[in-house]
């Protein structure tokens, strides 16, 4: 499993009306040529560095890599910058690859919770 953070309401939208193409916090799939996943240990770090003053409602999606990649669209393990490996999905996200959804946020100490 591999794990996408994103705002409540464009998944909302996208899993109804097309597929998801939102690749982090205000870029695109198309600017930025994947959509940013995480494994599950990595993802309270990046929330807490790219999602911590946003105030809109937030949620993750659980994704099944095998399911992503049975369609055939690439994930590939790739540096984030900091030497560690991330996954990055080469297409947009479907609701059939989605097998959760989970209501996400910050608790008052500022920590991510999902």
């Amino acid at each position: 499993m591999i794990f996408h953070l994103a705002h409540r309401d464009e998944w909302d939208t996208a899993s109804t009306t097309g597929p998801y193409a939102t690749s982090t916090r205000g870029a695109s799939l198309d600017e930025v040529g994947f959509i940013h996943a995480s494994y599950e240990h990595q993802l309270s770090p990046v929330a807490e560095l790219v999602y911590a003053d946003d105030e809109a409602e937030l949620c993750v999606l659980v994704l099944d890599a095998d399911a992503i990649r049975a369609a055939g669209t690439p994930v590939v393990d790739e540096d984030g910058g900091d030497g560690e490996l991330y996954p990055h999905i080469y297409g947009p996200i479907t609701p059939a690859f989605v097998t959760d959804v989970r209501p996400a946020g910050f608790d008052a100490e500022g920590r991510f919770r999902f």
